[in-house]
């Protein structure tokens, strides 16, 4: 038997560990273990920044002797976690056809509530509803954690940012982001007691976003890709702003839509 903080080699697609990964492609048992999984050493010393480890490190036989791995994996088995070397059967069944990894991280999910959110005046916090691409989300988490916003609220039935298609386009922001899920009923609520804005983004909307004076902190809400805000949600908004488009297109994908009104507001905060 391999002793507790040393790698432990497996060769066997069959085995426990490799299964678990592949079942984690699945929300029911991401739900279910409270568990999710992201790729690359890059992202994972990107957590490590945030002070966050996985609770299992898997990393490709081939990458072993990479120095910035050793390193890291020593840390790992410093900290009691498990730490698994994988053959080529069994990398080649979790690996991703379209963008393979020789390091996979299993971490524990975690979601924040609203009373964990502490906005300030300066703060700008972003609210999503129904958004369902989890590229959209991820690059949205990407984008907040570029303008260092306080955290993401999931409105409704949003897609989940724990998948590997949206924790991969958050290219590591994930693990700076905080994420709360709430009804639009709760959020309201709760956002008026922090005082500040809800600004919500409408094609409806007459005001340019480049025009409005952001008073914080700011709640910015966006809508569903193709339906945009229900009219219930845009009426709860202390301003409705649109972006000016000069050509063809009728909108714009809510990702680019949410980066470019998140950073007029933060060039106004500043």
């Amino acid at each position: 038997m391999p002793e507790a903080n040393s790698v432990k080699i497996v060769t066997s697609a069959a085995n426990a560990t490799i299964k678990l990964v592949r079942a984690l492609d699945d929300k029911k048992h991401r739900r279910e273990t409270g568990l999710y999984v992201a790729e690359g050493l890059r992202t994972a010393l990107t957590a490590e920044e945030q002070g966050i480890y996985p609770e299992t490190l898997i990393f490709s036989t081939e990458l072993k002797d990479h120095p910035k791995l050793k390193e890291y994996t020593a840390r790992c088995l410093a900290r009691g976690i498990d730490c698994i070397e994988a053959g080529n059967q069994a990398m080649e069944k979790i690996a991703r056809r379209d963008n393979p990894q020789g390091v996979i991280g299993i971490y524990r999910i975690g979601w924040q509530r609203l009373e964990d959110f502490a906005p300030q005046p300066q703060s700008c916090l972003i609210a999503l509803q129904m958004i369902r691409d989890p590229g959209n989300l991820g690059t949205i988490m990407r984008t907040a954690d570029a303008v260092g916003a306080e955290g993401i609220v999931l409105i409704d039935d949003c897609c989940d940012p724990f998948s590997i298609e949206a924790v991969r386009a958050s290219m590591g922001s994930i693990f700076a982001m905080k994420l709360a899920r709430a009804r639009f009923a709760d959020f309201n609520a709760w956002r008026r007691k922090q005082g500040g804005m809800l600004v919500g983004t409408s094609l409806r909307a007459s005001e340019d976003y480049r025009k409005v004076d952001y008073k914080g902190p700011v709640f910015l809400l966006m809508g569903n890709e193709q339906a945009g805000l229900p009219a219930e949600y845009e009426d709860a908004c202390d301003a409705r702003v649109r972006i000016p488009m000069r050509g063809s297109a009728d909108s714009l994908n809510v990702a680019v839509a949410t980066a470019i009104v998140l950073y007029e507001i933060n060039r106004k905060s500043l």
